[in-house]
């Protein structure tokens, strides 16, 4: 029986081999950036207008109204589904709510307090991407913490069907967490969209979501323009990497890498796998699992392009791991909990063998929007504080002022910046004069 997931051998593997295996696809971003950089410019320029004339191009369709309130949209669904969607919203803001903080103050020294507070960022544009799937649950975990942030204007953009309608289920959910624009377009012209603002779209100061290579080059560009618009995170495919051991099922397994390769034929899948886990087993229940998949040709790719690594022992696997930083971990381990502490780069880690990355995906509260591409080295996953930003206070009595102020003195005048200096001197012959 042929591979499924080709396999190497971590100790056999030369250095270049082993850099290889950590790398991603590579992505073609100059000749990306040549085809999203007249959409840009010409949503920037001429806003509806332009966003339609894409919409048109790309999708073949575009609707009318292009911005809608999402009170006024249909969201009529199964009660099933309904129910589906409430238990999941419940459990996503449980846990972002969790992640409030509390105004800090802190008293430094004697009669100086300072403190830290966060406010929602005003505006914020919320990519959900449609095509191959509707993603509703990307709804829920963009428009949840927003809400609970307090973001006053929350733009919602996704591409409709060819009804010119967005999604029942998305419908449903912008109408829970209370968005206030829909807009129906997906794409480099729905980022451009809420980045520059249009005649109905407002304009936004952060963009979150994932997207496919289009849409993550026009954030990318957009953060470097004239938009003065942040995003969450540079983003690629979408990956999983799993660490099993002889304790591990290979149908949980097999389950698990064909649940992210299904998403795209340029899914990143990854297996690590010690001595004893039945790695024949594996290729046995991928090969029958993947027959039955609707999405069999793009989970096949996917798969094509992944590889499953033998590790010599659990900690090898942590260590590759670490070096790949996948967007996805799962732990599928004798003990897992025992690996945390030596996990350093992970978007989310999925601990145990009834912990499928799909709950992360839907329902049990954290949030899915992670980075991906290895990026999760130096980027969080969404989180609540990517809807906010924080300020710091501060507050000096005279007997604060008295005791901090010398040491700014000294500083001020080492840089040479003696006006700063003056702030300080000044105030504190003021305090000496008056207590004469």
């Amino acid at each position: 029986m042929p591979e499924m997931l080709k396999q190497h051998t971590l100790v056999k593997l030369s250095t270049q081999e082993l850099s290889t295996l950590l790398q991603r696809p590579k992505m073609d971003f100059e000749a990306i950036f040549t085809i999203v950089k007249p959409v840009l410019e010409r949503v920037a320029e001429q806003g509806d207008p332009a966003v339609i004339h894409w919409n048109t191009q790309f999708d073949g369709q575009s609707a009318n109204p292009l911005v809608s309130n999402p009170a006024t949209e249909n969201a009529s669904l199964s009660a099933s589904v309904k129910q589906a969607i409430d238990v999941a919203f419940a459990n996503i803001e449980r846990f972002h709510r969790a992640q409030v903080q509390p105004p800090l103050q802190v008293e430094t020294m004697p009669g100086v307090v300072c403190e830290k507070h966060t406010r929602g960022i005003e505006s914020v544009g919320l990519y959900v991407p449609g095509g191959t799937a509707i993603l509703p649950s990307t709804a829920m975990m963009l428009a949840i913490p927003a809400m609970i942030a307090g973001c006053r204007t929350r733009v919602l953009a996704s591409p409709p069907g060819p009804d010119g309608m967005l999604a029942p289920e998305i419908v449903y959910i912008a109408q829970k967490a209370g968005i206030t624009h829909l807009l129906k377009a997906g794409g480099a012209q729905a980022i451009a969209a809420m980045a520059y603002g249009t005649q109905s779209v407002p304009k936004v100061d952060k963009l979150f979501g994932p997207g496919n290579q289009y849409v993550t080059a026009a954030k990318m560009m957009v953060q470097q323009s004239e938009a003065q618009v942040s995003i969450d995170m540079p983003a690629g495919p979408s990956e999983v990497l799993i660490i099993a051991d002889g304790h591990a099922r290979p149908d949980f397994v097999a389950a698990d890498l064909l649940s992210q390769a299904e998403h795209g034929v340029d899914s990143q899948v990854v297996l690590l796998f010690t001595p004893d886990f039945a790695i024949e087993e594996l290729q046995r229940e991928l090969a029958g699992q993947l027959n039955d998949l609707p999405r069999k040709q793009m989970a096949s790719k996917a798969l094509q392009n992944s590889f499953a690594l033998s590790c010599m022992d659990l900690s090898s696997a942590l260590d590759f791991s670490n070096q790949y930083a996948p967007e996805h971990l799962i732990i599928n381990v004798r003990e897992p909990e025992k690996t945390l502490p030596s996990i350093q780069h992970a978007g989310s880690v999925f601990l145990g063998a009834y912990t499928p990355e799909s709950v992360g995906d839907y329902a049990s509260g954290t949030n899915h929007t992670l980075p991906t591409y290895g990026y999760a080295r130096m980027y969080s996953g969404v989180h609540l504080a990517s809807f906010q930003k924080s300020m710091t206070v501060q507050q000096l009595s005279a007997t604060g002022l008295q005791n901090v102020g010398p040491t700014v003195e000294i500083l001020a005048e080492r840089e040479g910046l003696q006006a700063h200096k003056n702030a300080v001197s000044i105030r504190l012959k003021h305090l000496s004069s008056t207590h004469e």
